[in-house]
């Protein structure tokens, strides 16, 4: 498949096919400076060099990655949870998700979330993709897991994590995003990609 790049005039070129060959467009950091240092969250403000030589500032977040858990049931149910988001006022219907903690893998972080979380354990835990939320404002990477084998033991959340849990018929979740109930980001994205996955369209 060719690719075409947009050139100030109007124009179309064609794109290079080896990424050798495609303009280097990277942004060097020449300083660094804490505008505030959170619980959770970090943020800088870098002065950079553009490619053109010039110099600008980049404001953004620091974040220290996430694990994201797609649970599935035997019978095709997917588990989600339903949890208030301070920051938007209002409930949101997710996946399982949480932060790496320090020196801990993805792997690690996502099996130690699904049972904080949802008092689940999952015997088959397999790696999908990698996915950047925001790139324009935070540097975090989010990991995904399709989680199964789900068997309960027991939920450990945190003294302020307050949630309820939720097993709900896969092709009912998709019907919840094409009505707006299912709404957020790594959710929706989650259950796209088992979608692709269930229907034999992708392969792990």
């Amino acid at each position: 498949m060719n690719y075409f790049i947009l050139m100030p005039d109007g124009g179309l070129c064609e794109a290079p096919q080896k990424m050798s060959e495609k303009t280097d467009l990277t942004e060097t950091g020449l300083e660094t400076e804490w505008m505030c240092r959170g619980r959770l969250l970090h943020a800088k403000r870098d002065t950079v060099r553009l490619p053109n030589g010039h110099t600008s500032t980049r404001e953004y977040i620091v974040h220290p990655g996430a694990a994201v858990i797609l649970p599935v049931f035997e019978n095709g149910d997917v588990l989600l949870e339903r949890q208030h988001r301070y920051p938007c006022r209002r409930d949101f219907i997710e996946v399982p998700a949480g932060k790496l903690d320090p020196d801990e893998t993805p792997l690690e972080c996502a099996s130690r979330e699904l049972i904080e979380e949802t008092g689940y354990r999952a015997t088959d835990m397999k790696f999908l993709f990698e996915f950047y939320p925001a790139i324009g404002y935070c540097d975090e990477i989010m990991y995904f897991f399709l989680a199964n084998g789900l068997e309960q033991v027991g939920h450990k959340r945190d003294h302020d994590e307050f949630l309820e849990i939720m097993r709900i018929p896969f092709d009912d979740a998709m019907n919840m995003i094409r009505k707006g109930e299912i709404c957020e980001t790594k959710t929706v994205t989650a259950l796209f990609w088992w979608d692709k996955l269930r229907s034999g369209q992708w392969s792990l």
